[in-house]
């Protein structure tokens, strides 16, 4: 009976050993299923749906594996330019100018900001398309491809902007063309010319060419001829942009070779207006301050001494204003002449009452001693060799009166007296008459600021006319 009942129940479990292996191999899908449905079922509690079609469209990763793989980037030597061994491969250069945002007259120098275009075609980038697009991509393809070394010579400073990324394009087209556009600010060198300062033109240029490659590899041109280079609206504060025009050079170096070289070349003209408020026009009104000191009375010396320094002074502070701000040349500039020229006016009014003052006092004391001073003579009365007192001012009722007995004895005599002609031997001199208007000057002191407030003026006038004549 047990036997039995042992051999029913191996009976029962060899007949339900597969079934439940197939139930078993089904639990871990049933188990993913309800992990799923779970998901979901959470996604849609929190507003979230999968789309797994936008999911694929959405994978950089493979998308970038896919254009390194379309453009076969692994299966060529980059290191080399396109052509190697050949002919020079012809990039060209297409500008935009954006910007000039400084020029320097101390560091001669400018600051400019651009749109660098190149443009070349590497088969090896070459790549089948049915709708004959092209592809474009930032800075992170541009560093796995050969691109042109293009620099700018004479440069002092220059950066690629980085905000909020890399401002570097990359777009190829299925047959191999290549457009690599950076936007760049560059300070370069301009050798400035300041001899017609502030009333000058300056000529600038800036100056591409290949560092690596020599024209037996590398042809730069300019794109579309004069059309290459454009510019938005430039304003400047001291300049007015008159022109941009590009050119093509060559350049040779001993060592290297010929090399093309590309110029970016644009006039600029200096606004004057402001030079004419904050240096010309002061300069003028102190000239004509020191011609009011010709219309003071010749014995007011502290107010004429004081207005001739004034206006030195003043002058000297502006000619120590300009040069601060421009570089120290070693040739004289334009302004140089006019503020040097205004200080000589103003100086010379200076001397100017400096020989009235002195021509006065000697005109003073040679009437004194004519008058025969006596030993009495006190201070008070001295005090007429400085000019502190008119002619008439001076009481001379204390000095003792000539006789006019002898005067009339001895013009009588020269009266009868028989005048002789000049003996045989006698020369007769002429009066020098340089020494006699000079004498005639000093014994009249107040002719010379009579002459002053006319001379001066005309002169003053005649050198404007001369100099803006040949700056302006």
């Amino acid at each position: 009976m047990r036997v039995d009942l042992l051999a029913l129940r191996l009976m029962c479990f060899a007949w339900l050993w597969p079934v439940t292996q197939l139930n078993s191999s089904h639990f871990p899908s049933k188990r993913r299923h309800k992990e799923l449905r779970l998901g979901d079922s959470n996604k849609q509690k929190h507003g979230g749906r999968v789309d797994l079609k936008m999911k694929k469209l959405d994978s950089t990763k493979s998308l970038l594996i896919k254009s390194e793989q379309l453009l076969r980037i692994e299966d060529h030597d980059f290191a080399m330019r396109p052509g190697f061994g050949g002919s020079a491969i012809p990039v060209g250069i297409d500008v935009q100018v954006e910007s000039i945002d400084s020029i320097s007259e101390v560091n001669m120098d400018f600051t400019m900001t651009l749109y660098l275009r190149h443009y070349w075609q590497d088969d090896r980038l070459a790549f089948p398309s049915s709708n004959n697009k092209s592809r474009t991509f930032d800075s992170r393809l541009v560093k796995k491809i050969w691109v042109p070394d293009v620099f700018f010579v004479h440069s002092k400073r220059s950066f690629i902007h980085d905000t909020t990324m890399e401002n570097i394009m990359l777009r190829v087209f299925p047959d191999g063309n290549i457009l690599y556009s950076v936007r760049i600010t560059v300070t370069a060198l301009c050798s400035m010319d300041f001899s017609s300062f502030p009333l000058d033109t300056q000529n600038c240029s800036l100056e591409l060419e290949s560092y690596a490659y020599n024209e037996n590899d590398l042809m730069l041109y300019w794109k579309n001829g004069n059309d290459s280079l454009r510019t938005d609206e430039i304003v400047l504060s001291q300049f007015f942009v008159e022109d941009f025009q590009p050119s093509f050079g060559l350049a040779f170096y001993s060592s290297t070779g010929w090399y093309n070289r590309l110029y970016i070349n644009f006039i600029l003209r200096r606004h004057i207006f402001f030079f004419m408020l904050q240096t010309y026009f002061p300069t003028m009104l102190m000239v004509m301050l020191s011609w009011v000191s010709f219309w003071i009375d010749r014995r007011a010396v502290p107010a004429r001494v004081s207005l001739g320094i004034t206006t030195v002074l003043t002058m000297s502070t502006i000619i120590t204003g300009v040069s601060a701000s421009m570089p120290q040349v070693s040739y004289v500039k334009a302004v140089d002449i006019y503020l040097w020229a205004s200080f000589l006016f103003v100086f010379l009014s200076v001397i100017e009452y400096a020989a009235v003052n002195y021509f006065t006092t000697v005109e003073e004391m040679k009437k004194l001693k004519r008058a025969k001073i006596p030993a009495s003579f006190d201070a008070t009365q001295a005090m007429a060799f400085d000019g502190c007192f008119h002619d008439n001012d001076i009481d001379l009722t204390s000095f003792p009166e000539v006789s006019s007995t002898a005067n009339t004895d001895r013009n009588t005599q020269s009266r009868n007296s028989t005048v002789s002609g000049p003996t045989e031997g006698t020369r007769l001199r002429r009066k020098n008459p340089l020494k006699h208007n000079l004498s005639f000057i000093m014994s009249n002191s107040y002719m010379i600021d009579s002459y002053s407030r006319v001379l001066f003026p005309l002169a003053y006038l005649l050198f404007n006319i001369i100099y803006w004549s040949l700056y302006a």
